[in-house]
């Protein structure tokens, strides 16, 4: 006899996970809302992530309420030799205003604030030993671009045993396609794709209870 799984689609071998987290041991990561990316005057704008503002903010103004923590993460090259020039153009060099988080967007006090140097928050940067630190085991990921630097952030953290989830409303992608594409993939294999409105609700669940 056949296993029934056999005759599914490839799209459903996967588990159904409901979103929740505990904010002690959760926290919200911001990738690449810099100056760069997002702002006139930077090599590489996706002017599609300025929608991002509101939404970011209203996240992390509920991870402090709530006792999330918040981590930044910003993009940023020691010298024109790094290696991901070979595919990209130079930019992000370390000390420049293209590195900075846009000033629409406000850290607070206790928020970390990391530099990365490639897609991923987690290569070559203390994130995944910062996060232990403080005893995460949920990452909420947002920011940009969800094809290329959420993505590869998410996965790691997938690969690492973070659970993983992606408000939609709190990422961009390079196009519609892609922001579609990159989403189900994520959804299917790497952490559960949902709501800002379904995240803040459980940011405040956990803060009343």
């Amino acid at each position: 006899m056949s296993d029934d799984n056999e005759s599914l689609p490839f799209s459903e071998h996967r588990q159904q996970v409901e979103a929740q987290l505990d904010p002690a041991t959760t926290a919200v990561v911001v990738v690449d809302m810099i100056n760069e990316f997002l702002e006139d005057g930077g090599l590489m704008v996706l002017a599609s992530g300025r929608r991002l503002y509101r939404p970011i903010q209203q996240l992390v103004d509920a991870a402090h309420t709530a006792g999330a923590r918040v981590v930044w993460l910003r993009d940023q090259h020691a010298d024109e030799s790094d290696p991901e020039f070979r595919k990209r153009i130079v930019h992000c060099l370390e000390g420049s205003w293209g590195t900075q988080i846009v000033a629409a967007l406000h850290p607070g006090p206790d928020d970390i604030i990391m530099p990365k140097s490639t897609y991923s928050g987690f290569f070559r940067t203390p994130l995944h030993e910062t996060l232990q630190a403080h005893g995460i085991r949920t990452l909420i990921v947002t920011g940009v671009v969800t094809n290329i630097c959420v993505r590869s952030t998410t996965h790691d953290a997938f690969f690492l045993g973070y659970e993983v989830l992606v408000p939609e409303e709190c990422v961009s992608a390079t196009s519609d396609r892609e922001q579609e594409s990159s989403l189900y993939d994520i959804d299917t294999h790497y952490g559960t794709v949902t709501s800002l409105e379904r995240v803040l609700e459980l940011l405040v669940q956990r803060q009343v209870a």
